[in-house]
């Protein structure tokens, strides 16, 4: 991925969660190629409906983790699995902020 060159970046995207993204969608959105896209599916950190890269369906959500996902592999240089382990504590942390939050402690 290192030598993949990037597309030009979107100027702004807005998305509701409920909305679904083909696979070429969401690789133009994130301005890189759908092999990208289906690599970040196959370590599992997407998790997009459907059985074939072909058919899959992302949410607005999997726009934001594929985004996140590649920033961090760009910017510093994370692998794959460094991404996806990074995404689950970032995703606990916002959790937790949002229990503080309602217990009055954030």
């Amino acid at each position: 991925m290192e030598n993949e060159k990037m597309l030009p970046q979107p100027v702004s995207l807005i998305l509701e969660e409920q909305t679904q993204l083909t696979l070429a969608d969401l690789s133009r959105a994130c301005a890189v190629h759908a092999e990208c896209i289906v690599e970040l599916g196959e370590e599992g950190v997407l998790a997009p409906v459907g059985r074939e890269p072909e058919s899959w369906r992302f949410s607005g959500i999997h726009l934001r983790r594929a985004r996140v996902a590649l920033r961090l592999q760009r910017d510093l240089g994370v692998n794959l699995a460094g991404a996806a382990l990074a995404l689950q504590l970032l995703e606990e942390v916002e959790t937790l902020r949002t229990r503080l939050t309602a217990l009055g402690r954030g």
